[in-house]
């Protein structure tokens, strides 16, 4: 019923989070009316990805050089590492302005159901981080099945260290994403955090 060329364009859209065929046709029909300078600077953010943005060699957030922003940030605390899912979270924590210590992204969960296991996720690099400078780690993944699971292998994990261990408190909903929460939500579950 389409052109090839467009029902490429609305594949590739169905392709993002909660986007259906309808949604992904008013995309590419919304695309289609574009200047050309707009679509030129759409294509070269998405052919940027490939070689503009990699994952910090410390703490694995995203980083448009070999370290991220956070990582070479001297002002940052460097006694706390906040230990998140994905680096989506790291954003939603940065925009609370409440904390000021270091990140460390798993980029991923543990998931026995997906065949997700501890090796398959960034722990390691976590473990060699940790020095005599380290005084607490904050495990701040979802509060899912996944995230808790994820939270108590890491607690356990983490008891050979000489570290205070706290889990982000449940200001936010069972269930829930960090990067949906709004910065109050956000700043009550990290004030209210336990040791865990």
């Amino acid at each position: 019923m389409y052109p090839k060329t467009f029902e490429t364009l609305v594949e590739c859209f169905q392709k993002l989070p909660g986007v259906g065929l309808k949604t992904a046709e008013r995309y590419a029909f919304h695309v289609i009316e574009w200047k050309d300078e707009d679509i030129h600077k759409f294509i070269d953010g998405l052919s940027n990805i490939e070689t503009g943005i990699h994952q910090c060699k410390i703490c694995g957030n995203l980083s448009e050089n070999e370290l991220c922003e956070v990582c070479t940030d001297l002002s940052r605390n460097k006694q706390m590492i906040c230990v998140v899912q994905s680096p989506k979270d790291v954003i939603a924590m940065e925009k609370t302005k409440e904390y000021n210590g270091l990140y460390h992204v798993l980029n991923g969960v543990i998931s026995t159901s997906k065949g997700i296991l501890p090796e398959d996720i960034n722990i390691n690099t976590l473990l060699d981080r940790i020095n005599e400078e380290t005084k607490e780690i904050i495990l701040a993944t979802n509060p899912t099945v996944e995230g808790e699971t994820t939270a108590l292998y890491l607690s356990k994990l983490l008891e050979q260290y000489d570290v205070n261990v706290t889990r982000i408190a449940h200001g936010l909903p069972m269930g829930g994403h960090l990067d949906y929460a709004d910065e109050l939500t956000l700043i009550k579950a990290i004030e209210g955090r336990k040791k865990m």
